[in-house]
C-alpha cells in the first residue's frame, strides 16, 4: 500500500477503501455526510463502502451530485449536513461529486455567497479552514482528490473555480478497484481529462519544473506506456487501471502550476445545464485545437510533450491526439456533442474570463474564442 505525501496525505493501492474507517477516526469524524451520486448508489458501491465503518460512524447520504456540480445542489447537501448534525465530508465518485464535497465543506464553515469565494472574484484569500474532507476517486480523471481546486456552476449561470490549499482533502483514498466496472466511453473521456491535465500544466508558462516532472510522468503512464488504451479495451486490467489513477492524480498535482484555454473552452461549453457536456470528454475534443493555436508559444515543449507521448520530435502532437481520441471512441468535434454555432459567441465570452486563459501559453482574447470554438466544431 503506498502512501503519497505530495499534495495531501494518499493511501494508494488496490484495496485501499477498506481503510476508510480508519480514515475517518484518524480526523475525528464520527458523523460525515457521504456526498455520491445516484449511479453509484444504485450499483452498490456505496453498500460496500459502508461496510467498512463499523459501528463508529453514523453516515448521511446526499446522492443529489449532478453531472456537473451547481450551486443548488451544493445548498442542498449543505441543508441535509446541518440537519443531520455532520461533522465532516467524505467524496464517493468523479470529479463532479469531489468538487461538490468540497463547496460543501466550504460552504458549512465560511458565510456568504459561495459566488463570493470564486477565484475570478479573488476569493481565494477568503477561504480558511474547512470541514474535515475525505474524497475517494471513482474514476481516473478529475485528479480532484489531491487538488486545491473546485469547479462549481452559480446560479448566474456561470461555471466558476473555488481554489484554496485548505480545499485540499485531508486524506484521500485511491482505489483502483473502484473504477474496474467503468465502462469504455467513460473510461476513455476520463482518461483524456487526466492526460489534458497533465498537458496543459507541462505547456503553462508558469516556472515550476518539479510540477512539470510530474506531469511529463502521467503522460508517459498514459500513453507512451499504453494503459489508457489498455484500460479502455479491457476494463478489468488492474495494472492498466492503476496507473490510470496515478495519472489522474499527477494530472492535478501537476495543474498547480495553471491550467490553459482548454479548460477555459470545456468550463464554457459544461456550463450549459441543457447539454449536460462531460468535462473530460470536452477536454479531449478541444485540445487538438488548443495545442495547434499554442504551436509557437511553447518555446521546447512540443518536443517534451512528443517524448512523453512516446512519438517523433518532430510529429504534430495535434494530430496525434486526434488519432488517439478516435481509436478510443471519443467524439471529433464539438458539433457532434451538440454545441451549436449560435453558442459562440456566449461561450467565447466565458472563455475569455475564465482564469485558466491566464496562465494559457498563448495570450487569447474573446475575439480569438470564438475562432477557436468555430475550429473546434469542424
Amino acid at each position: 500500500m503506498a502512501n503519497l505525501t505530495f499534495m495531501n496525505q494518499t493511501i494508494f493501492d488496490h484495496g485501499a477503501s477498506t481503510q476508510l474507517g480508519q480514515v475517518l477516526a484518524q480526523h475525528g469524524i464520527r458523523r460525515p455526510l457521504l456526498c455520491t451520486d445516484k449511479g453509484l448508489v444504485n450499483l452498490g458501491m456505496v453498500t460496500d463502502l459502508v461496510s467498512h465503518l463499523g459501528n463508529d460512524a453514523a453516515l448521511t447520504i446526499f446522492d443529489g451530485t449532478p453531472e456537473n456540480p451547481t450551486q443548488m445542489a451544493v445548498e442542498d447537501a449543505v441543508e441535509l449536513y446541518r440537519a443531520s448534525g455532520c461533522d465532516g465530508v467524505v467524496a464517493l465518485g468523479g470529479g463532479s461529486s469531489m468538487d461538490l464535497a468540497k463547496a460543501v465543506a466550504l460552504a458549512v464553515t465560511h458565510e456568504g455567497d459561495l459566488l463570493e469565494y470564486t477565484a475570478g472574484l479573488g476569493g481565494a484569500s477568503k477561504i480558511g479552514s474547512v470541514a474535515p474532507l475525505i474524497a475517494i476517486p471513482t474514476t481516473s480523471g478529475t485528479g480532484s482528490e489531491v487538488s486545491s481546486g473546485a469547479v462549481i456552476i452559480m446560479k448566474n449561470g456561470e461555471k466558476l473555480i473555488l481554489a484554496s490549499r485548505f480545499l485540499v482533502p485531508a486524506t484521500s483514498i485511491c482505489d483502483p478497484e473502484l473504477t474496474l466496472g467503468l465502462p469504455p466511453l467513460l473510461t476513455a473521456a476520463t482518461g483524456m481529462d487526466a492526460m489534458t491535465h497533465c498537458i496543459e500544466a507541462l505547456l503553462s508558462p508558469q516556472i515550476n519544473p518539479p510540477a512539470e516532472a510530474v506531469a511529463c510522468d502521467g503522460i508517459e503512464r498514459g500513453i507512451r506506456e499504453g494503459n489508457l488504451i489498455k484500460a479502455v479495451k479491457d476494463g478489468s486490467d488492474r495494472d492498466a487501471r492503476w496507473h490510470m489513477m496515478m495519472s489522474a492524480a499527477e494530472g492535478a498535482m501537476a495543474f498547480s502550476k495553471g491550467l490553459g484555454s482548454v479548460h477555459s473552452m470545456s468550463h464554457a461549453c459544461g456550463a450549459d445545464q441543457n447539454l449536460r457536456l462531460h468535462h473530460g470528454t470536452l477536454n479531449a475534443v478541444i485540445l487538438p485545437t488548443i495545442l495547434d493555436f499554442n504551436r509557437y508559444h511553447v518555446g521546447d515543449k512540443y518536443q517534451r510533450l512528443n517524448a512523453a507521448m512516446g512519438i517523433a520530435a518532430d510529429a504534430n502532437p495535434s494530430d496525434f491526439i486526434r488519432d488517439l481520441n478516435a481509436e478510443i471512441g471519443l467524439p471529433a468535434n464539438l458539433s457532434e456533442m451538440g454545441v451549436s454555432s449560435e453558442a459562440i459567441p456566449n461561450l467565447a465570452s466565458h472563455a475569455a474570463k475564465d482564469v485558466c486563459t491566464f496562465t494559457n501559453p498563448r495570450p487569447c482574447s474573446a475575439e480569438e474564442y470564438e475562432g477557436l470554438f468555430e475550429t473546434a466544431m469542424a
